[in-house]
Protein backbone atom coordinates (compact mmCIF):
# COMPACT_ATOMS: atom_id res chain seq x y z
CA UNK A 1 0.00 0.00 0.00
CA UNK A 2 1.37 3.32 -0.81
CA UNK A 3 1.62 6.53 1.48
CA UNK A 4 -1.29 8.13 -0.43
CA UNK A 5 -3.42 5.38 -0.27
CA UNK A 6 -3.13 4.98 3.80
CA UNK A 7 -3.49 8.88 3.17
CA UNK A 8 -6.84 8.29 2.19
CA UNK A 9 -7.92 5.22 3.97
CA UNK A 10 -7.08 7.40 7.24
CA UNK A 11 -9.22 10.32 5.73
CA UNK A 12 -12.17 8.14 5.27
CA UNK A 13 -11.68 6.60 9.11
CA UNK A 14 -11.58 10.43 9.89
CA UNK A 15 -14.51 11.18 8.47
CA UNK A 16 -16.49 8.54 9.77
CA UNK A 17 -15.02 8.53 13.32
CA UNK A 18 -15.65 12.72 13.25
CA UNK A 19 -19.70 11.90 11.62
CA UNK A 20 -19.96 9.76 14.90
CA UNK A 21 -18.93 12.66 17.37
CA UNK A 22 -21.12 15.11 15.58
CA UNK A 23 -17.88 16.65 15.28
CA UNK A 24 -19.15 18.88 11.79
CA UNK A 25 -16.08 21.22 11.90
CA UNK A 26 -13.67 18.21 11.10
CA UNK A 27 -15.39 16.43 8.57
CA UNK A 28 -16.09 19.98 6.81
CA UNK A 29 -11.76 20.11 6.84
CA UNK A 30 -11.64 17.33 4.82
CA UNK A 31 -13.92 18.54 1.26
CA UNK A 32 -12.52 20.66 -1.26
CA UNK A 33 -13.73 24.19 -1.26
CA UNK A 34 -15.50 23.25 -4.60
CA UNK A 35 -16.73 19.85 -4.36
CA UNK A 36 -19.61 18.58 -5.50
CA UNK A 37 -21.90 16.04 -4.01
CA UNK A 38 -24.43 13.92 -6.03
CA UNK A 39 -27.72 11.69 -4.28
CA UNK A 40 -30.62 10.55 -5.75
CA UNK A 41 -33.53 12.72 -6.56
CA UNK A 42 -31.39 15.89 -5.93
CA UNK A 43 -29.39 18.38 -8.11
CA UNK A 44 -25.58 18.17 -7.38
CA UNK A 45 -24.52 20.28 -4.16
CA UNK A 46 -21.74 21.51 -2.83
CA UNK A 47 -19.39 22.42 0.35
CA UNK A 48 -22.28 24.99 1.73
CA UNK A 49 -25.25 22.98 1.02
CA UNK A 50 -23.53 20.09 2.52
CA UNK A 51 -22.14 21.52 5.33
CA UNK A 52 -25.98 23.14 5.94
CA UNK A 53 -27.47 19.38 6.09
CA UNK A 54 -24.66 18.09 7.98
CA UNK A 55 -25.22 20.81 11.31
CA UNK A 56 -29.07 20.32 10.94
CA UNK A 57 -28.53 16.39 10.19
CA UNK A 58 -26.95 15.89 13.46
CA UNK A 59 -28.71 17.88 15.70
CA UNK A 60 -31.87 15.38 14.91
CA UNK A 61 -30.11 12.13 14.95
CA UNK A 62 -26.76 10.03 15.87
CA UNK A 63 -24.64 8.63 13.71
CA UNK A 64 -23.17 5.19 13.10
CA UNK A 65 -21.05 4.25 10.20
CA UNK A 66 -19.77 0.95 9.65
CA UNK A 67 -17.08 1.39 5.85
CA UNK A 68 -16.02 -1.11 3.73
CA UNK A 69 -13.48 0.14 1.09
CA UNK A 70 -14.31 -2.04 -2.45
CA UNK A 71 -11.68 -0.04 -4.26
CA UNK A 72 -9.27 2.63 -3.84
CA UNK A 73 -6.88 3.91 -7.29
CA UNK A 74 -4.71 6.56 -7.11
CA UNK A 75 -3.58 8.33 -10.27
CA UNK A 76 -1.06 11.28 -9.45
CA UNK A 77 -2.37 13.77 -7.47
CA UNK A 78 -6.32 12.31 -8.02
CA UNK A 79 -7.50 9.35 -6.41
CA UNK A 80 -11.02 7.63 -6.82
CA UNK A 81 -12.33 5.13 -4.20
CA UNK A 82 -15.44 2.79 -3.95
CA UNK A 83 -17.22 2.33 -0.51
CA UNK A 84 -19.95 0.32 0.71
CA UNK A 85 -21.40 2.24 3.84
CA UNK A 86 -23.72 1.26 6.72
CA UNK A 87 -25.61 4.06 8.21
CA UNK A 88 -27.56 3.75 11.38
CA UNK A 89 -29.38 7.32 12.62
CA UNK A 90 -30.76 7.24 15.60
CA UNK A 91 -33.20 9.76 16.45
CA UNK A 92 -31.56 12.08 19.20
CA UNK A 93 -35.01 12.28 21.01
CA UNK A 94 -35.91 8.56 20.68
CA UNK A 95 -37.62 6.99 18.52
CA UNK A 96 -36.72 3.75 15.58
CA UNK A 97 -33.07 4.23 14.12
CA UNK A 98 -33.26 4.58 10.58
CA UNK A 99 -31.17 2.45 8.59
CA UNK A 100 -29.42 3.18 5.17
CA UNK A 101 -26.65 1.31 3.37
CA UNK A 102 -25.12 1.66 -0.01
CA UNK A 103 -22.29 2.34 -2.22
CA UNK A 104 -20.60 5.73 -2.37
CA UNK A 105 -17.82 6.71 -5.65
CA UNK A 106 -15.94 9.43 -4.40
CA UNK A 107 -12.76 11.44 -6.08
CA UNK A 108 -10.17 12.67 -3.83
CA UNK A 109 -7.94 15.59 -4.90
CA UNK A 110 -4.39 15.74 -3.59
CA UNK A 111 -3.73 19.52 -2.88
CA UNK A 112 -0.37 21.41 -3.34
CA UNK A 113 1.16 20.91 0.50
CA UNK A 114 -0.02 17.38 0.11
CA UNK A 115 -2.93 17.14 1.88
CA UNK A 116 -6.08 14.86 0.28
CA UNK A 117 -9.61 16.00 0.45
CA UNK A 118 -12.98 14.92 -0.71
CA UNK A 119 -13.32 16.91 -4.42
CA UNK A 120 -16.43 14.55 -5.88
CA UNK A 121 -18.83 12.48 -4.35
CA UNK A 122 -21.79 10.46 -5.37
CA UNK A 123 -23.97 8.45 -2.69
CA UNK A 124 -26.10 5.72 -3.37
CA UNK A 125 -27.47 5.28 -0.08
CA UNK A 126 -30.82 3.80 0.16
CA UNK A 127 -33.32 1.76 3.00
CA UNK A 128 -32.00 -1.02 4.48
CA UNK A 129 -34.57 -3.38 5.72
CA UNK A 130 -32.33 -5.89 6.97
Amino acid sequence: MTTDEQAIRDLVTRWNEASMAGDVDTVLGLIAEDAVFQVASREPFGKEAFEKGLRGGLEQVRVDVQSNIQELQVVGDIAYLRNHLKVTLTPRGGGVPMKRSGYTLTIFRKLPDGKWVLSRDANMLTADHS
